[in-house]
């Protein structure tokens, strides 16, 4: 049975889950969720997913929210990106939790408020400390991946298409990966890796459809 994603390109993470799925070669198909529209915001959205967001995934009877959590069933299905022992395991959670704290949240809400509002009502202060707390976390990860090709063990796991998932994006926020060297080259191993796709090519939706 195809799984299904409700999603949207400009999503980071929606992306982690499509590229959890594709990566893993599940049959899946993304579905499309109008989000500039006001799609998540409808009553017959929330009786989908009550927290009025993407991603959700429909697979079979099951309804997840939450890309972590569909990362944990993905790894469930198909025994990837888990991490190869119990150490591992443990620590892919660490860097998931820590990237929805640290990095995604404030990469996604300074994207957005730089690149989704109208000019004149972007919050310059707020932008700014977003980028402070951002320019933190980038110290962090390019720290850690100093003589590593991958966040946990010596592949991709969850905790990679996690971190990663913002990081691609060409819209400005603050983060130009050749400023970071070791985060530069630990994205060229995720690109390299068979299957990798940009999330406007894994996800229907992106800024030049609505241009």
């Amino acid at each position: 049975m195809t799984i299904k994603l409700y999603c949207m390109g400009e999503s980071g993470n929606a992306y982690k889950a499509a590229l959890a799925l594709e990566l893993a070669g599940l049959d899946w198909a993304p579905v499309h969720v109008d989000f500039f529209g006001g799609e998540t915001r409808t009553p017959e959205f929330r009786k989908i997913n009550v927290m009025g967001e993407v991603p959700v995934m429909i697979d079979g009877d099951l309804t997840l929210t939450q890309s972590g959590v569909m990362q944990m069933h993905i790894t469930e299905k198909t025994g990837k990106f888990g991490g190869k022992d119990a150490a591992e395991a443990r620590e892919v959670l660490r860097w998931m939790f820590w990237d929805n704290h640290k990095l995604s949240s404030p990469a996604g809400m300074t994207r957005f408020l730089m690149n989704f509002l109208a000019a004149d009502k972007r919050p310059a202060e707020v932008i700014a400390f977003q980028q402070g707390r951002l320019k933190a976390a980038y110290q962090t990860l390019d720290m850690h991946l100093e003589g590593r090709d991958w966040i946990v063990g010596d592949g991709l796991t969850n905790a990679d298409m996690s971190c990663c998932s913002y990081l691609f994006y060409p819209e400005p926020f603050g983060f130009d990966r050749k400023d970071w060297s070791n985060i530069d080259r630990w994205l060229s191993h995720i690109e390299a890796v068979p299957g990798w796709k940009h999330p406007y090519d894994l996800m229907p939706g992106s800024p030049a459809d609505r241009a």
